[in-house]
């Protein structure tokens, strides 16, 4: 069926929510760590690698209840968590950015501390609003476009983050001071978050959700684990999606880095961002008419491609605020079409997964996907932590010729090893095209008719 327009924008409007919470970790945390809370850059990385193992096995742990509880709430299965998780998630991301009066030692602690709860409450967000997607449609050209709402609210929030939460932290840290310029930039995005996905929550339907599991629970959920090792597509797509989130992340984190010791500007974050978050867009506008004529699989590598090869001229060639505008936004135009089209294509895994197995779990199904978005988190913060604590940087000074050099090795260099990888495990490996699909969904409401 067709999901009305109003319908569609409010679940885009999610992830303009998700995004105002969860960019701020990933894009200014690091630079918080290092340069206002004051902790090593090395023990920053370490943060981020293991409060994400911990959110990876979270995930697990939330998609797993979330199928099996015998009672679902007044909103649904997955609305009803979603609704409860909003105000504390907001608090969390505010609290993340505070600067307690500790040692270094302290400020490592409560730097694990704030982001792993942080992490924890944003999965109970997370989960039920990416297991909505099947819930809500079965028609694959309609999950495209829920895709295409849901990654054009996400770089919506992400060219928000970009343009003011830089400019917010300089105007509150002129009015209150070093100690609280973070956190009162954050506490306005966490407040906006808050509000734009409790909006969406409020205004999406589920209309596929099987009743509550009121008996033989543990050997249901054991049904579910076996059947992911069966599903060949959910496996392919947690490595690449490996592979993409971890590199999209690690040129948000050494964005400002870039800007403020290649560039030697940290004021052109905004500029860069907001072309960047212009090329993500207009990408996002081009995965519905490509899927439309090549498929879901060659529009998908088509952006690897595309990605991969703007990393390589980059390298090379981005030697001024221009250039390197221009490259990263053929980089950003190409990971639109990977990035919108992993929630379409992790959606066709949940129906792989029923007619392979006949058990259709869309929480343990998304939460092992996004297992490995979690781990791409981990290594998106433990590795720009790790090269910068290898190459010398040094917070808020010159930085020398091989911390350079590593700043842009991180821009350039592993984005486009991530790319190329990518695009060679999805050519070879990924064989769930649409035309299987449809076979697959015939088969599988053939055999649900004759229950």
């Amino acid at each position: 069926m067709k999901i009305p327009l109003k319908e569609k924008f409010a679940y885009g409007l999610g992830d303009v929510g998700n995004n105002f919470l969860f960019d701020l970790g990933q894009i200014y945390l690091l630079k918080f760590y290092t340069d206002a809370l004051g902790i090593p850059a090395y023990w920053a990385g370490m943060v981020f690698l293991l409060t994400k193992i911990l959110d990876a096995i979270t995930d697990v742990a939330v998609g797993t209840w979330i199928d099996y509880r015998k009672r679902y709430g007044k909103y649904g299965k997955f609305r009803t968590v979603m609704i409860y998780a909003v105000v504390p998630l907001a608090v969390c991301t505010a609290v993340s950015f505070y600067i307690p009066d500790f040692t270094v030692t302290g400020k490592i602690v409560w730097a694990y501390f704030s982001y792993a709860l942080f992490g924890t409450v944003y999965t109970f967000f997370n989960i039920p609003y990416g297991s909505m997607i099947p819930a809500m449609t079965k028609d694959p050209v309609e999950r495209a476009t829920m895709a295409s709402f849901r990654e054009a609210g996400a770089k919506t929030g992400l060219g928000v983050t970009l343009l003011f939460f830089i400019p917010l932290v300089t105007l509150f840290t002129d009015l209150f001071g070093a100690k609280y310029g973070f956190f009162a930039a954050a506490g306005i995005f966490a407040i906006a978050g808050g509000t734009m996905q409790m909006l969406c929550a409020l205004n999406i339907k589920e209309r596929y959700v099987d009743p509550p599991k009121p008996k033989d629970e543990k050997v249901s959920i054991l049904k579910s684990y076996g059947a992911i090792l069966k599903n060949s597509p959910l496996l392919i797509l947690s490595l690449v999606n490996l592979f993409t989130f971890s590199a999209f992340n690690v040129k948000l984190a050494v964005l400002a880095y870039y800007c403020q010791y290649v560039l030697h500007d940290l004021s052109f974050v905004p500029y860069v961002g907001f072309f960047q978050v212009g090329c993500l867009i207009s990408g996002i506008f081009c995965v519905r008419p490509l899927v439309r004529l090549f498929g879901k699989k060659y529009t998908y590598i088509t952006g690897a491609a595309i990605w991969a090869i703007a990393e390589l001229f980059a390298l090379f060639f981005a030697n001024d605020l221009t250039t390197f505008i221009i490259f990263v936004g053929i980089a950003f135009f190409g990971s639109a079409f990977t990035n919108t089209l992993n929630w379409a294509l992790i959606s066709d895994a949940v129906e792989y997964g029923e007619w392979k197995t006949g058990t259709r779990s869309e929480g343990v199904v998304y939460s092992f996907f996004t297992f490995f978005r979690k781990l791409s988190q981990a290594i998106a913060g433990f590795v720009p932590g790790i090269v910068l604590g290898l190459v010398g940087y040094v917070a808020n000074q010159p930085q020398t010729a091989t911390a350079i050099e590593g700043i842009r090795g991180l821009m350039f260099i592993y984005p486009g090893a991530m790319a190329v990888l990518t695009f060679v495990v999805m050519f070879f490996w990924y064989k769930l095209t649409d035309t299987r699909y449809k076979e697959i969904m015939a088969d599988l409401n053939e055999r649900k008719a004759k229950k």
